[in-house]
């Protein structure tokens, strides 16, 4: 089991560049079971979720063809076919390993249906039913029932167009909703729809294949169906997250970094805390630019928000910062609960957090000291990483496998930018 070596106080320097994104990545490759044509991606990001969802779109009878990217960042080419469906079936064996491999629901049933997939697993953040994702399937005519831990649901006769209305403005549902909808006879109003870009970089590539979708990046979402979708190709957007950990990471060391491909307006509400903070950032023709020249930093309160509030997948690393930060600052997480796991790792690096309910109080310290830690999920893990960037001598990061679901050669692109990490077989 490989672990991460961090020696805390080198300053960073450089350009790093942006993978695509790991949380649009996961659902689009579902997208291919829609169609019997080949669906072709580009800048798709080389991590542990995404190999996961290949399994399992084997399993169900899905040619995949993946080539590398021949440099850090520049992304992996995908090509899937999904000329026959083998099985209907998406098993806990697979399921249980990744939460989004749950989004072959829709895509199975639109097409043949019939499907029967495993309820999700993924990170331990606390309950993430997925009640609104079944609601949109029985909207759509579907029945749907839960045996033996199995999610089996049926639509003989095809999908029918539906008013779906969200009560929560719900990723996963939104893109399932989507999925389903997009073969499904008539037309489908989702409203309270989701406005994360990971939708609309769906919505973009159903529409290249042939889908009527109109409302992208807005609450009402309206889809015409379509008798059948056809091949396309489609570049993944820039992982948004991946972006602000590696902004976050300079304001945190000190330095300059330019994150080439990332997009400022998918960042606003970091952007704007940290520049709360003191740190400096500016788009460029390239990316966003970071640079922090050794001022301490100030304390700052988030809450996590659905988009374009601040990311609940970028709470653990601005934590990591605000450890250091003159001043007390409290966080508010609102989208999942149980996502303060990484605070007792904090704590024991020197870190002075209390929780209350869904609200950290991070109280700023000197300095952070270097200990052995393990990561307890993906966005806990990378946010120990970071302390380690600052913290005096050597933080060993453990069970590092759960950020290698989300980020693609971490440790290359940090030392390639001065961090003094490495990572190490046990």
């Amino acid at each position: 089991m490989d672990r991460i070596h961090v020696r805390g106080g080198a300053r960073l320097k450089g350009e790093i560049p942006i993978s695509g994104a790991k949380n649009a990545a996961v659902a689009l490759v579902a997208v291919c079971l829609l169609t019997e044509e080949t669906l072709c991606f580009t800048n798709v990001p080389a991590v542990r979720d995404i190999f996961v969802m290949f399994d399992l779109l084997r399993h169900l009878g899905v040619e995949v063809e993946w080539t590398p990217s021949p440099g850090v960042g520049q992304g992996g080419k995908l090509k899937l076919s999904a000329k026959q469906i083998a099985s209907t079936t998406a098993p806990y064996e697979i399921v249980s390993k990744m939460r989004a491999s749950f989004l072959v629901l829709g895509p199975l049933l639109a097409r043949t249906g019939h499907a029967k997939v495993s309820l999700p697993g993924g990170d331990a953040i606390g309950a993430r039913p997925v009640n609104y994702h079944l609601q949109a399937l029985d909207a759509l005519g579907a029945k749907t029932e839960l045996i033996e831990g199995y999610i089996v649901a049926d639509a003989p006769d095809g999908l029918r167009g539906a008013q779906i209305d969200f009560p929560f403005a719900s990723v996963g549902a939104t893109e399932h909703a989507m999925m389903a909808a997009v073969l499904a006879k008539g037309q489908t109003v989702i409203t309270n729809a989701a406005l994360e870009p990971e939708i609309d970089d769906i919505g973009q590539c159903l529409i290249a294949m042939g889908a009527k979708i109109s409302g992208l990046g807005t609450p009402r979402i309206v889809i015409d169906g379509v008798e059948k979708l056809h091949g396309a190709e489609h570049p993944v957007l820039p992982d948004r997250i991946e972006a602000g950990t590696f902004a976050i990471a300079t304001a945190m060391a000190g330095g300059e970094v330019e994150l080439i491909g990332a997009r400022e307006n998918m960042l606003s509400a970091l952007i704007d805390l940290l520049r709360q903070t003191g740190v400096d950032v500016k788009a460029t023709n390239r990316g966003i630019a970071v640079h922090r020249n050794g001022a301490n930093l100030k304390s700052v309160d988030a809450t996590t928000e659905v988009f374009p509030g601040y990311p609940t997948d970028l709470q653990a690393q601005f934590m990591a910062l605000m450890t250091i930060a003159d001043g007390t600052s409290q966080i508010k997480e609102t989208i999942f609960e149980s996502r303060f796991m990484q605070v007792p790792e904090l704590v024991r690096m020197g870190a002075d957090i209390k929780t209350s309910g869904d609200t950290a109080t991070v109280t700023g310290v000197k300095t952070l000291k270097g200990a052995p830690v393990q990561a307890t999920d993906l966005r806990a893990g990378v946010s120990l990483i970071l302390a380690g960037l600052i913290a005096e001598g050597e933080t060993i990061v453990n069970r590092v496998y759960h950020v290698d679901r989300g980020f693609e050669r971490l440790e290359e692109k940090l030392s390639r930018v001065g961090a003094d990490i490495e990572r190490q077989k046990t």
